[in-house]
């Protein structure tokens, strides 16, 4: 395990932390009082930034099961955090229903931490496949 840290740029943010030693991801909280209105997306603040994280690994915010039972989307969902930003962590909600409130120390999503393994990008020619260029539900259901 190694650590990731982080800067609280106001007095109620918390630190992100795993519920359970089985937990794969660590909850994330709102620093503001928020209303989701239908239909409407909102860029949640946690009140954090990262101060580092070993340029190896990458940060994806995911929806937490319960807010999405009740029709709360966390879009551009998995959101990728780059090692190498220093902005604020927010989250972008979305309600599918009724308004919905958002409170300050609210979970809002999970971080889940993940090495990062780059390929070599070149320009080449297509390699034929079995597959070739079908998409979209082309191998069945």
């Amino acid at each position: 395990m190694f650590t990731i840290k982080f800067k609280k740029m106001v007095p109620e943010a918390k630190i992100p932390e795993y519920k359970t030693k089985g937990a794969a991801c660590a909850d994330l909280y709102s620093v503001e009082d928020t209303i989701l209105k239908p239909g409407v997306p909102v860029l949640v603040r946690t009140g954090l930034q990262i101060a580092y994280i070993c340029s190896r690994y990458a940060i994806e915010i995911r929806p937490r099961s319960s807010l999405a039972l009740k029709g709360l989307l966390i879009l551009n969902s998995p959101g990728t955090i780059d090692s190498d930003y220093r902005g604020e962590l927010m989250v972008i909600m979305l309600s599918l229903g009724n308004s919905y409130t958002i409170a300050v120390g609210d979970r809002i999503a999970q971080m889940y931490v993940h090495r990062v393994e780059k390929g070599c990008l070149k320009e080449g020619e297509i390699v034929e496949s079995e597959r070739g260029e079908g998409g979209f539900g082309s191998t069945g259901r």
